[in-house]
């Protein structure tokens, strides 16, 4: 497995993770036994890098990865999120970034997992009612507390990652990045950058839509959240799948995949970007594994940017 370096934190972690939302929550109906199955055939290809949060299916989500942390905890880096509340019913109750809350969250956390320490932790949207010097000093008094080892953002804006930065270093910043949702690009990554923060590429294959596996919403289980996605509606759906022929002509012509292919162009984009793309079945885990073999010259990456220039993609990502 070929590693990257989790910015500033100096952990090495596979160079392609695994997002485990979907074997919990807004992909449709999962299979735990299934889920655990593949949780363990990641470790054994060498995927160490997982990422979870409270939210996904309300706690579910770090129960089930905590099955496979009690007999392998040294070999998985664990990433999980605050932050985004719901109640045991999945409705949404807002976003907390108080102090109390960071606390508070972190030790229901840790007990549903069933570690003593989690790696990176998240706080999952920013609270627009909370400083985010407030938020992040909690944290590190987490950090102080053995309770966490490094800290992350989400989806947060390039002052409010430099403000949160110099209050304790930030190690990630997880943000949707994918040949159709390009906003990070500029600014936002450039600020990683100065601050050696790594960047966690969530959605890299666009919600599975960049793969071509899934052509129309009605393909999607009845409680997939995508079959509701702006992007996969009406003339948006349309205008994308004519960028999703374009990606599976280009990966024609390479030997691969269109989601080798999309996972390739993320990665070949810096190496401080670590993609985590979601999946349930082992061909798909395989699939992404293989991508790290897929590489695109600077001719290949020109033609590619030309192909499907920023800004491509119809419809808003949510």
């Amino acid at each position: 497995m070929k590693t990257r370096i989790l910015g500033n934190s100096g952990l090495t972690v596979s160079a392609v993770g695994l997002g485990c939302m979907g074997m919990s929550d807004f992909y449709g109906k999962s299979n735990d036994v299934a889920s655990l199955t593949l949780l363990e055939k990641a470790l054994e290809l060498g995927v160490n890098f997982w990422d979870t949060a409270d939210m996904y299916g309300t706690g579910h989500n770090e129960m089930l990865i905590s099955q496979v942390l009690r007999h392998h905890r040294d070999e998985v880096v664990i990433a999980t999120k605050f932050g985004n509340m719901r109640r045991l019913d999945g409705a949404w109750m807002g976003i907390n970034g108080t102090p109390e809350y960071v606390k508070a969250a972190c030790d229901m956390s840790l007990k549903r997992l069933g570690v003593d320490s989690i790696d990176l932790y998240y706080q999952h949207r920013v609270d627009p009612n909370v400083p985010i010097e407030d938020t992040v000093g909690a944290m590190a008094d987490l950090v102080t507390a053995g309770k966490v080892r490094f800290l992350g953002l989400s989806e947060a804006p390039p002052q409010t990652i430099r403000r949160a930065h110099a209050v304790h270093p930030i190690a990630a910043l997880q943000t949707e990045y994918s040949l159709w949702t390009r906003d990070p690009e500029g600014e936002l990554l450039a600020t990683c950058r100065e601050l050696n923060i790594a960047f966690v590429a969530y959605s890299p294959l666009g919600r599975g839509f960049l793969t071509g596996q899934v052509s129309q919403p009605d393909e999607l289980d009845a409680s997939d959240f995508r079959r509701h996605n702006p992007r996969w509606r009406d003339e948006n759906l349309k205008q994308n799948l004519e960028l999703v022929d374009k990606i599976a002509e280009i990966a024609a012509s390479k030997g691969c995949t269109p989601a080798q292919l999309a996972l390739a162009w993320v990665m070949a984009q810096g190496e401080d970007i670590i993609p985590i793309p979601g999946t349930r079945r082992e061909k798909y885990l395989r699939e992404n594994i293989a991508a790290l073999d897929v590489t695109l010259t600077a001719d290949e990456l020109a033609f590619i940017n030309d192909t499907i220039p920023v800004g491509a993609a119809a419809g808003t990502r949510y």
